[in-house]
């Protein structure tokens, strides 16, 4: 039976993330761990490199084709991104 101030991991481990300001980095962790998921797995093979910094998904594809095909998705990425993350993660992406 659990205490009214009782907490589920969940909410503990979630607390501990805010106070100690590393909830946005676990986000962005967690981001690059499911690309595969978010795009698709012929496209995360061709992504070289992948990490988030300022709001900024920076990107480099290995493949011209698909880079301008992800360019021309950057507003739906982003998209996919914010809802995985139930927050704005990413507000713009740059290929490097």
């Amino acid at each position: 039976m659990r205490k009214t101030n009782d907490k589920s991991l969940k909410e503990a481990i979630e607390q501990m993330l805010n106070v100690y300001k590393i909830k946005r980095k676990f986000e962005e962790t967690s981001i690059v761990a499911v690309w595969p998921e978010l795009v698709g797995k012929s496209v995360a093979n061709r992504t070289k490199e992948l990490y988030i910094s300022n709001k900024k998904l920076f990107l480099r594809i290995e493949s011209s084709v698909i880079k301008s095909e992800l360019m021309m998705m950057r507003s739906q990425i982003i998209g996919k991104i914010n809802d995985k993350a139930k927050e704005i993660l990413v507000e713009e992406i740059i290929f490097l």
